[in-house]
């Protein structure tokens, strides 16, 4: 089957990747064009382009959806399918060409957590399982028929990051069975029922990475883990994804921190926020409810670091607090 694939960051890139070494007929990409990025504001290709670039593979970037040489492009190329992952909301003129349709993998188990967000949204709210799907593109944003889904167990330590690495891999394989299927003309097709209990998964916005101080250890704890791009050792550097949970600390002066791993301690608390630290090892922020340890943290215009190396340098005293 002669594929095109639709795709912007580095969930998708990786995606991409994988159908090309496993011999995948992509014809060709779509993407966004390219946008001013870093501190120069320099045109910075998505990692979806600069995958099919280092593939030779064509790529289209259209300002515009329905624009009439878009679609006359597409339409010449003749694909079977199309594959869409982490992309914008197709219209019916685009999704409708091939003649296999235009499929989506989308990172939870729908219709839950449909929208930009799932992965961060669901550790936000401290969901014990999610997953992936795929599903036939249809008229409303990841509402068509479902082909196949995979569950994924979560627990109250795993990160945004963590997640979007595991989801890269079982993403892959899911991918892999679906197009099987199409092509085998054996792809089941599972209306979704819609009801108000479904939880949605908007995108992040500004106000929620700011961290709520009156608001649980838990709860706290679980936005932190929900927006970190740590996973083990390693930094995910992709801040569409993970962008972090900050708070300011502040004594005479502001320091702008981001949290990256927390662990909620139980303790009898008033409803009044401190922090404990012996300068040393530790550093506790007590809440409404139990403390948050802080395990490790990012300064801004610093390098990521543990809570050691941190109070090494930042000796914290009374008159600190945290907003």
């Amino acid at each position: 089957m002669k594929i095109i694939f639709f795709g912007t960051p580095l969930f998708a890139a990786n995606n991409l990747q994988y159908l090309i070494d496993n011999k995948y007929d992509i014809i060709a990409t779509v993407t966004p064009p390219d946008s001013k990025k870093g501190r120069g504001k320099q045109l910075r290709a998505c990692a979806v382009k600069e995958t099919a670039l280092r593939n030779n593979i064509p790529t289209l970037q259209p300002e515009k959806l329905r624009s009439e040489e878009f679609i006359n492009t597409l339409t010449n190329l003749n694909a079977d399918i199309f594959v869409v992952v982490a992309f914008r909301m197709l219209p019916e003129v685009v999704w409708s060409i091939p003649a296999k349709g235009t499929i989506n993998l989308h990172a939870s188990l729908l219709p839950n957590y449909k929208g930009a967000a799932p992965i961060n949204r669901v550790l936000i709210n401290g969901e014990k399982e999610t997953g992936i799907s795929t599903f036939f593109i249809n008229h409303k944003i990841d509402s068509g028929k479902i082909i196949k889904q995979q569950k994924i167990k979560l627990n109250n330590k795993m990160t945004a990051a963590e997640l979007h690495n595991i989801m890269i891999n079982k993403g892959n394989k899911l991918l892999k069975k679906t197009l099987l299927a199409i092509k085998g003309n054996y792809a089941s097709q599972t209306t979704q029922k819609n009801n108000k209990e479904y939880i949605e998964a908007p995108k992040l916005t500004k106000e929620l990475l700011k961290i709520d101080w009156t608001k649980s250890a838990n709860e706290i704890h679980n936005l932190v883990r929900g927006l970190s791009p740590l996973d083990g050792n390693t930094i995910l550097k992709d801040i569409t994804i993970c962008p972090s949970a900050w708070f300011l600390l502040e004594k005479t002066n502001k320091k702008r921190i981001k949290l990256h791993k927390t662990e909620v301690i139980k303790s009898n608390t008033q409803n009044e926020i401190e922090i404990k630290t012996d300068n040393k090892s530790y550093l506790h922020i007590v809440t409404r409810k139990d403390s948050l340890a802080i395990l490790h943290l990012q300064v801004e215009g610093k390098k990521p670091m543990k809570i050691k190396q941190f109070l090494q340098g930042n000796k914290i005293s009374k008159d600190h607090k945290v907003r």
